[in-house]
């Protein structure tokens, strides 16, 4: 699975995951919310071992900048919340940090 597949199923898992929990928690849907956000939660974290890296901390880090662009596409999409351009500013530079991040050229281990 290429990497940036697996990032951004990773983000709509854990975005849709933590929405349970936060529709449960604040907007008072019923507790069984969470059961599908568990399921989707722990979806996040296996197609986080799908992304070709040698280090997870570096995956996780360049998945940082996807998870923040993500959240920002459920805000606009789910949410009905227009993301100002402070919003996209900070998205861009973040996406443009995970680049260099995931595809920086470097020495074999």
């Amino acid at each position: 699975m290429p990497t940036t597949t697996a990032y951004i199923g990773a983000a709509i898992a854990e975005i849709s995951g933590c929405f349970a929990f936060w529709a449960w928690l604040r907007l008072d849907k019923p507790v069984w919310w969470v059961l599908p956000g568990m399921a989707s939660l722990a979806l996040f974290a296996f197609l986080l071992t799908l992304v070709d890296s040698p280090a997870a901390g570096r995956a996780f880090a360049a998945y940082g900048g996807v998870y923040i662009a993500s959240s920002l596409a459920w805000l606009r999409l789910i949410e009905g919340v227009k993301p100002d351009r402070w919003d996209l500013i900070g998205a861009a530079v973040c996406l443009i940090g995970a680049a260099i991040i995931i595809a920086a050229p470097r020495p074999p281990n």
